[in-house]
């Protein structure tokens, strides 16, 4: 008998008229791990959230049946389902800062579960509390049991989470998109731990990815999802290197991989410079008269940037990558350093001896839903950094931002607002606002890094042809090293602040000098899919 039987699964949302999940059937043994893949919006995280009885409110189950060793969760009482969570079927959730309680300990969090659903003595909580910090390798678990989870950074706060509900030793696991927000160093440390404990326990996984190359390293059998219903499953390597769908090959064609175009050789003058440049964070202050030492963010950080040029900057997270960015913008006080725009030093300007500079940079933010304003129109968005433009006159503006919205493949969305559009979508606007005032450098901070993989392929092949077409050099900050791999020209490796290797794409790729540089490319999950699709059959 399999662990989790799903039996034409079906979900809709009656008062809008949909149907969200059609009729999906898939089982999962003991002690396996199946991932569930597909795109933003396949309905794979709502199949997983039904199995736990957590539907978002206007969400029903309309058919089919859930069986866990048997048991059907569909005639389980609340209180009997909420008996079964925790101790048989625990979830890790995609942000774990969401899911962590910001006004709570990570003790009292770890705690909860034990107290619900066990008799343990609080000495005894906090013992097993202590031993699987210890078991993830959390370096002070006592410290850690008395911080909040601001104070740790996305990689343990996943840890934390894991652990927390690996305390109850559940059955089965649901892992919603884990490591989409980590480095791929921390993803790997993150899912190794996860498979670790997991077959330390006999735990089964559902692990729901849109991460090809994950669904490669981790699992044993695939379920692939598409509009709502199942299009294909089987053994991993069947449906990754033979798939009988042409959707299935269709996302793993999206895979980024090398251009065939050799990386631009730039010449001439950089267009901008650091130099010795340092950031200096300040350290907490333990009393009112005295602060501890400060965290050196940036050290000696030495980069040139030429006109049409593609610079990525990779490493895990803390490495510096962002503050790199950010200081070059000064949007980040430097504390030692140069910082050159097209031969000018910038460190000493302030306020409108800036402007010409900010006016030619810009930024592309990781996350668009934040820093699009959801009271303004797609349109007042795109054409706002034109308002700074002298002679330009509403018509203009107006013009230049349909323009711009047009090759960005958004032709009559202006009058839409942000939330009406998807992930994908709304990175397009964030890259349209930032090429309409036509900036000669874009700095672009992790771009791609939570969309799934064609939307990511179709934003990374915008922003090439984009760059073709206007010329503007851009800074390229990501973790994603096959991403980086599709766009790049040259490549600056960073580790705790400073850079460690660089050096174009190809030699950094494929001769890295640095231990560090190979850490990464080895913990960056990959395959090549080179078998012929054959016509579909069904699942």
């Amino acid at each position: 008998m399999p662990l989790l039987s799903v039996q034409g699964l079906t979900l809709e949302a009656p008062a809008r008229g949909l149907k969200l999940v059609d009729d999906v059937s898939f089982e999962l043994q003991a002690g396996e791990v199946l991932a569930l893949v597909g795109e933003s919006g396949s309905g794979k995280t709502l199949a997983a959230r039904s199995v736990l009885g957590l539907l978002p409110p206007g969400v029903v189950r309309t058919g089919g049946r859930l069986l866990l060793d048997g048991r059907d969760l569909g005639a389980t009482k609340p209180e009997q389902l909420r008996a079964l969570r925790g101790p048989g079927i625990g979830m890790v959730f995609q942000e774990p800062m969401v899911s962590l309680n910001p006004a709570h300990t990570i003790g009292a969090q770890m705690e909860e579960g034990l107290k619900l659903h066990t008799r343990l003595a609080a000495a005894e909580r906090r013992r097993r509390c202590i031993a699987m910090l210890e078991r993830i390798q959390i370096r002070d678990p006592q410290v850690c049991l008395r911080a909040y989870p601001h104070e740790f950074s996305g990689g343990m706060r996943q840890r934390i989470m894991l652990a927390s509900v690996m305390l109850l030793k559940p059955r089965l696991l649901i892992a919603d998109e884990p490591t989409t927000a980590l480095d791929t160093l921390t993803q790997r440390e993150v899912l190794d731990l996860m498979l670790e404990l997991t077959r330390e326990q006999q735990t089964a996984v559902l692990l729901i990815t849109h991460n090809l190359g994950l669904v490669a390293r981790y699992a044993q059998r695939a379920v692939v999802m598409e509009k709502g219903k199942l299009i294909e499953q089987g053994a991993t390597a069947q449906v990754l290197f033979a798939p009988r769908c042409d959707y299935t090959r269709t996302l793993v064609d999206a895979l980024p991989r090398r251009g065939a175009e050799p990386p631009v050789e730039a010449i001439g003058a950089p267009l901008v410079e650091v130099k010795d440049l340092s950031v200096v964070y300040p350290g907490r202050r333990p009393g009112l008269f005295r602060r501890s030492a400060g965290f050196r963010a940036l050290d000696a950080v030495d980069l040139a940037i030429r006109p049409g040029e593609t610079v990525a900057v990779v490493g895990g997270s803390g490495s510096g990558k962002t503050t790199l960015g950010r200081a070059l913008l000064r949007l980040v006080d430097s504390h030692g350093g140069e910082i050159r725009w097209q031969g000018r030093d910038m460190r000493g300007l302030r306020g409108g001896a800036l402007r010409p500079f900010r006016m030619a940079c810009q930024l592309v933010f990781q996350d668009p839903y934040s820093s699009l304003d959801p009271r303004q129109r797609i349109g007042e968005i795109v054409e706002e950094p034109l308002r700074l433009v002298p002679g330009l006159d509403a018509a203009e503006r107006r013009r230049r931002t349909e323009t711009m919205l047009a090759e960005v493949g958004l032709a009559g969305f202006a009058g839409r607002f942000g939330h009406e559009l998807s992930g994908g979508q709304r990175q397009r606007v964030a890259i349209a606002r930032a090429l309409v005032r036509k900036p000669a450098l874009v700095v672009a901070d992790e771009p791609v890094s939570a969309l799934d993989m064609t939307i990511q392929a179709q934003v990374l092949r915008l922003f090439k042809q984009l760059q073709r077409e206007h010329g503007f050099a851009c800074l390229f900050i990501s973790h994603d090293l096959a991403a980086v791999e599709q766009i790049a020209d040259r490549v600056v490796v960073m580790q705790s602040g400073r850079i460690v290797e660089q050096g174009s794409r190809d030699a950094v790729f494929d001769d890295p000098r640095h231990e560090y540089t190979r850490a990464l490319l080895a913990a960056t999950p990959a395959f090549a899919a080179t078998a012929p699709a054959a016509a579909c059959t069904g699942a």
